[in-house]
C-alpha cells in the first residue's frame, strides 16, 4: 500500500488533506513538527512526504534537506507564501514540487500521483496482459485495444492482483491484505464495492477476462479461452 507522510502544524490541514488522501486509498501518517516526522520516518516506510514550509523547531526546508539525507522519495513542500525567493530556496533544499496554499486538495492528489509515476516506486513494474487488454504498474495506465483507461488507486491495484492470478479463488481476506494493506479495519464488502466498479468499467469495453464471484469464498478472474 501506498504511505504518505503529512507534516504540517496546521492541524485543520492535516485532517482535511488526510479524508482525501484516504479516501484515494492511501495510507496516511501525520505529524505537526519536523522532529516528529523524523521519528515517524525511522519507524515506518513511506512513499512519499507533503511537508509544510512554516512550522516550528524545524521549517520545512530544513526538514526537506534531512529527508534528502537518508531516504529516496518524493516531497511536495505547502506554503503560504508565493515568493520567487521560497521557490528557490524550496527547490534547493531537494524538493520535488510546491503547492501554495490555499490550494484544492485534489489538485495535491493529482500531484501525489504524478509524482509516484516519476519515483517508479514500486515493486511490480510488469506489464500484464490478458487478450487486448494490457495494464502497466509502471505507469498506472490500463489499455484495452486502442483505449487508455486511468483507474482510481485501489481499482487499478485490485485489477492488477487479480489478473496476476487469473483462474485463482481469491477470498476476501487476501485480496484486501494485498491492496488494502494486513492494518486495514474496515469492512471487506470493500472488496465487493470495487469489483463492482471493475465490472461496470470493464463488461463493454472487453471480453477477455470476467470477475466470477465465488459464493461464501471471494473471487476469481476467468480467462475468455481462445
Amino acid at each position: 500500500m501506498v504511505t504518505i507522510l503529512l507534516v504540517d502544524d496546521d492541524k485543520y490541514i492535516l485532517n482535511l488533506v488526510e479524508v482525501h488522501l484516504v479516501e484515494e486509498g492511501y495510507r496516511v501518517y501525520k505529524a505537526t513538527d519536523g522532529m516528529q516526522a523524523l521519528n515517524l520516518m525511522k519507524e515506518h516506510s513511506f512513499n512519499l512526504a507533503v511537508v509544510d514550509v512554516m512550522m516550528p523547531f524545524m521549517d520545512g526546508f530544513e526538514l526537506t534537506k534531512e529527508i534528502r539525507k537518508m531516504y529516496d522519495i518524493p516531497i511536495i513542500l505547502l506554503t503560504a507564501k508565493d515568493q520567487l525567493e521560497d521557490k528557490e530556496e524550496g527547490f534547493a533544499s531537494g524538493t520535488d514540487d510546491y503547492l501554495v496554499k490555499p490550494f484544492e486538495p485534489k489538485e495535491l492528489i493529482f500531484r501525489i500521483n504524478a509524482l509516484l509515476r516519476r519515483y517508479d516506486k514500486f515493486d511490480d513494474d510488469t506489464i500484464i496482459g490478458i487478450g487486448r487488454t494490457k495494464i502497466d504498474k509502471r505507469s498506472y495506465e490500463v489499455q484495452v485495444g486502442d483505449r487508455t483507461l486511468l483507474l482510481p488507486l485501489k481499482e487499478f491495484e485490485l485489477l492488477h492482483y487479480l489478473m496476476s492470478h487469473p483462474r485463482q479463488v481469491l477470498s476476501r481476506e487476501q485480496l484486501i491484505e494485498a491492496v488494502w494493506g494486513i492494518d486495514y479495519d474496515g469492512d471487506e464488502r470493500t472488496v465487493d464495492v470495487h469489483v463492482k466498479r471493475l465490472r461496470e468499467r470493464f463488461s463493454k469495453l472487453t471480453d477477455d477476462f470476467q470477475i466470477r464471484t465465488v459464493r461464501g469464498i471471494g473471487y476469481s478472474l476467468e480467462v475468455k479461452k481462445r
